[in-house]
């Protein structure tokens, strides 16, 4: 029962797109089959073999690792905090972690190790598929890079996005998270379905927006420029890029943590009256969604909550919420909601995605802004589509 409600789940989530999609006729389904089919196997692989599992061990000892030294850096600069026994402090334990993963994406950008990788396996997604590269390209960069930097790292093509091709573009950068918040994350939820949403958001985002925004792209404007991915000098240019980038993340995104928690305390406060809470109204609007995906009835509302809450707010404001609740919840519905979590897709994103864009090219930025919920939408049901696949294995 549970696998035929996760295939009527994705069947709706490709027909909303459908249903969408500005060019009908030109949709590539085979592309579409393909990406649907690496989804399933991945999530396969990784979850029921030995193999699969002993990678997803190691990735997050390696993730673990990388912790415990950017904790070194960080107990060096606040060690001197006392805290309650046994509490932390999210700013210093969480967030200031970014940091140090910035600065590791930064280096391995400026000695040209991940560019050249991220192209070879944006080329080859592009040749199974029929992708065109740079959407292709974009899709592998978003894994790594947050909105902001993956969008930057294609501004020399920009010209040539037509607005189907920079809808795509925009719906990989929403519907992705940033390899420099990945560690932020894992200190909040289980590992295993964090790192799982890595590829499977990619491949979510690149289906869902290609079916709305179909594109067919000349094999002489279809190419990928790694040239100009970096400014910087030297290797230690590049860490203080890096570090002073990570800075301003961690400060934003708890910028962004203080507005929205509180903003959610207000609303409920306000509605008091009604007897709900926010999040539980956000609950039933998601609890049919929630039950195709494969929640368990009895967690819809709970789980239907975070899901909103990430909607409306941030990611971390959901996780933050979900992670209290984790002990409560079957482990199946940890895995989906967790899923569902690990991308970009919200409100605020809108805007982050077209202030990038009108930095680039002020006449793109009017598109983006014209097709802003569109965006949203494509990138929900992206994660949507995430989350169901994992459900179906476990």
């Amino acid at each position: 029962m549970d696998i035929l409600l996760g295939i009527l789940a994705i069947i709706v989530v490709l027909g909303l797109a459908f249903l969408m999609s500005n060019d009908k006729k030109n949709i590539n389904y085979r592309g579409i089959a393909v990406m649907l089919v690496a989804q399933i196997l991945t999530t396969w692989f990784m979850f029921t073999t030995e193999i699969g599992q002993a990678i997803i061990t190691g990735i997050s000892a390696g993730f673990n690792k990388l912790i415990e030294f950017g904790k070194v850096g960080i107990n060096f600069i606040v060690g001197g905090v006392a805290v309650n026994e046994g509490g932390s402090v999210f700013f210093f334990d969480v967030l200031l972690l970014i940091i140090f993963f910035s600065v590791i994406l930064s280096v391995l950008t400026y000695l040209r190790i991940l560019p050249p990788i991220i192209k070879y396996i944006g080329g080859f997604i592009s040749k199974i598929t029929g992708l065109p590269k740079v959407e292709s390209f974009n899709a592998v960069n978003s894994i790594f890079f947050g909105q902001s930097e993956a969008l930057l790292a294609i501004k020399s093509q920009f010209h040539h996005l037509e607005k189907n091709r920079l809808y795509i573009v925009s719906a990989s950068a929403m519907g992705s998270v940033s390899a420099s918040i990945v560690g932020a994350y894992l200190q909040i939820l289980p590992e295993q379905y964090v790192l799982i949403a890595l590829p499977l958001n990619m491949f979510s985002a690149l289906m869902v927006a290609s079916v709305i925004a179909p594109v067919k792209v000349p094999k002489e404007e279809d190419h990928v420029d790694i040239k100009n991915v970096t400014n910087d000098k030297s290797i230690f240019e590049a860490m203080g890029n890096g570090a002073l980038d990570g800075g301003k993340i961690a400060l934003i995104v708890a910028a962004m943590l203080v507005a929205f928690i509180a903003s959610l305390e207000l609303v409920n406060w306000i509605i008091a009256f009604s007897g709900f809470t926010l999040q539980e109204l956000l609950g039933y609007v998601f609890a049919p969604l929630g039950f195709l995906m494969g929640i368990a009835p009895s967690e819809l509302i709970e789980a239907g909550g975070i899901m909103g809450t990430k909607i409306v707010t941030n990611e971390f404001v959901a996780m933050l919420e979900f992670q209290q609740i984790l002990d409560s919840m079957s482990e199946k519905t940890i895995g989906i909601v967790t899923v569902f979590l690990t991308s970009f897709a919200n409100f605020s994103s809108i805007g982050i995605i077209a202030g990038t864009v009108q930095a680039i090219d002020n006449k793109k930025a009017i598109e983006v802004s014209g097709f802003g919920m569109k965006l949203l939408i494509g990138a929900t049901l992206a994660s949507i589509l995430s989350a169901t696949v994992v459900g179906l294995f476990l």
